[in-house]
């Protein structure tokens, strides 16, 4: 089924009864990525599962959009089907985007769960600094207007080789549309708005996780003022389909008990 707000269309999918639970899936993923905790939590929850805009079944956005803009589709989403004050589960980016909606729109979250959850500035290491510096700095002599004569019509060319040298796998799959929407999402630091965030919120996180590192998970505990965290040893990105088994009986326990 879609969901049509101003011509942006959200592709989602609806099943089992009860109170409303809202999944929200990370960056590169869509509503299959929650398949096991649709088919366990629809035994007791009307479960709603959406695959942002540029992701899955769901059309890229008009535009270079940032968090704020998936947020408020999300938003129009919920008023849509009447599901406001419900409870959310979150990986990665649908993380971003339920920090923001919780801070924003009070209502919108009465429980969330957030697992491996993005949002905070990484800390950079030497190696990627000197890697970010190096290609901006190709990045510019691309730019310039004598290298683009030399270059005779090949500047485009130049450019997607350094993209494909420099950039991150996650932003290498993406089309030429979608990737300044990946900039303007994983520069957009929402630490600020973790101290208006009401809703009860557990952070399920694998120790392991090399994309959004644990530390992130304790600064989200400490700064958000109804959380906790729950640590999966050994778990990774991906730890709630990793130990699917233990993330299902502490989701569950949070949120239907």
């Amino acid at each position: 089924m879609y969901f049509d707000d101003a011509g942006v269309k959200l592709y989602y999918e609806k099943t089992g009864s009860g109170a409303p639970l809202l999944l929200l899936h990370g960056w590169g993923g869509r509503v299959d990525s929650f398949l096991p905790l649709t088919r366990d939590f629809s035994a007791a929850r009307t479960v709603y599962a959406v695959d942002f805009p540029g992701h899955g079944n769901s059309p890229e956005p008009p535009a270079a959009w940032s968090v704020t803009e998936y947020m408020e589709l999300i938003w129009a989403f919920m008023r849509r089907m009447d599901i406001v004050g419900c409870d959310i589960i979150a990986h990665s980016f649908g993380g971003r985007v339920a920090l923001l909606l919780a801070a924003e729109h009070p209502e919108a979250a009465r429980r969330m769960v957030l697992t491996g959850c993005a949002g905070l500035r990484p800390k950079a290491s030497k190696k990627k600094s000197l890697r970010s510096r190096l290609y901006r700095a190709m990045r510019a002599l691309a730019d310039n207007a004598l290298t683009r004569r030399l270059l005779a019509g090949r500047v485009e060319v130049w450019r997607e080789a350094l993209v494909q040298k420099f950039g991150s796998a996650d932003y290498r799959a993406l089309s030429k549309t979608m990737r300044p929407t990946f900039n303007r999402v994983v520069t957009q630091d929402l630490r600020p708005v973790l101290g208006r965030i009401r809703a009860s919120t557990l952070l399920i996180w694998g120790t392991q996780d090399a994309d959004t590192p644990l530390w992130m998970g304790e600064v989200m505990e400490k700064e958000i003022p109804d959380a906790a965290l729950v640590r999966l040893e050994g778990g990774g990105h991906f730890a709630y389909l990793e130990q699917y088994a233990k993330f299902k009986a502490i989701a569950w326990k949070f949120l239907i008990g």
